[in-house]
C-alpha cells in the first residue's frame, strides 16, 4: 500500500496478493477499533488493492479509497470501489469524512506532519482518525541485514520507512489538535506465505531497484541466507519481525 508518489515504490497487485495478503487479513483488528457505522463517510488512506476497503463498504459505509499506486487503484476499482490515485501528503478534502482509516500505509510517508494536516482538514469536527502502521522496531532484523548486505556489496542502503515511537506520533497528532484516545506498539511476528525473498521483492523494492539483475540476485541470496537463522523456524516457516503502531485519535467537535 502506498501513499507517496507512484515513482517511489513499484506495486504489482498480483505479487502483492501472493506475498502480502496477510497485511489486509490482519487489518480487521483495526477495522474493529474504527467501529464503522452504516452510512458513515470514510476515507481509506492508502487503500492498496481495496481488500479492506471493500469490507468497510460491505458494512454499509460510504467509502473512498485513495492510494498513490496507479496499479493498486486499478485493482481496487475492479472490486467496484470508488478509488482514486492520490498522494497522501496532499489530501484536498475539507470537512468531508466522519472517519479516516489507514492500514499499513502511513510508514510509507516521509512527511507525517503534512499527512496529519491533510487528515485533520478532511475530517468533520468530531471525526476520528484510526490506523495501524509500522512502529519503532518494525522489521528491524530485515532492515539491518539488508543494509549490511548492500553495504558489503558496495551499495547505499537508507531505510525508506517512517517507524515512529508511540510518544513521537502522539506528539505529532496532538500538535495538530487531535485528542489521542489510544496509541500503542503491537509486536506481531507474522508468518510469511513463502521465504523472505518474496517479502523483499514486494516491500523492499527501494533497496533493490538501482541494482543490476545479477547484483540484485546476489544481494537477495545473501540476505536470505543471513536472515534464515533469525526468522526461519525448524519447520521451514518464515516470519517477518513486525511491530505495529495502532492508534485512535479524534478531531474535537
Amino acid at each position: 500500500m502506498s501513499t507517496r508518489s507512484t515513482d517511489d515504490q513499484f506495486w504489482d497487485p498480483q505479487q502483492y496478493a501472493e506475498n502480502a495478503r496477510f497485511v489486509s487479513d490482519l487489518g480487521m483488528s483495526v477495522v474493529e477499533l474504527l467501529a464503522p457505522q452504516p452510512g458513515e463517510r470514510i476515507l481509506d488512506l492508502g487503500c492498496g488493492d481495496g481488500a479492506l476497503t471493500v469490507k468497510l463498504q460491505a458494512l454499509g459505509c460510504n467509502v473512498l479509497g485513495v492510494d498513490a499506486s496507479v496499479s493498486m487503484v486499478e485493482a481496487a476499482r475492479k472490486l467496484g470501489l470508488d478509488a482514486r490515485v492520490m498522494d497522501g501528503r496532499a489530501l484536498p478534502f475539507q470537512s468531508e469524512f466522519d472517519a479516516v482509516f489507514s492500514n499499513a500505509a502511513l510508514h510509507w510517508m516521509p512527511d507525517p506532519e503534512a499527512v496529519i494536516v491533510g487528515v485533520w482538514r478532511a475530517l468533520k469536527p468530531g471525526g476520528r482518525f484510526v490506523g495501524e502502521f509500522g512502529g519503532h522496531g518494525n522489521v528491524a532484523k530485515i532492515v539491518s541485514t539488508q543494509q549490511q548486505v548492500l553495504t558489503e556489496h558496495g551499495f547505499s542502503a537508507e531505510n525508506p520507512w517512517f517507524f515512529p515511537r508511540p510518544e513521537e506520533y502522539q506528539q505529532l497528532l496532538e500538535t495538530q489538535g487531535f485528542r489521542v484516545l489510544s496509541i500503542q506498539l503491537v509486536p506481531r511476528p507474522t508468518r510469511l506465505p513463502g521465504d523472505i525473498s518474496g517479502w523483499l521483492r514486494t516491500f523492499g523494492h527501494q533497496f533493490l531497484e538501482h541494482l543490476r539483475q545479477s547484483d540484485r540476485d546476489s544481494v537477495l541470496s545473501a540476505a536470505v541466507g543471513r536472515l534464515r537463522p533469525q526468522l526461519c523456524d525448524a519447520t521451514g516457516a518464515w516470519y517477518a519481525d513486525y511491530v505495529r503502531l495502532r492508534f485512535h485519535a479524534v478531531r474535537p467537535a
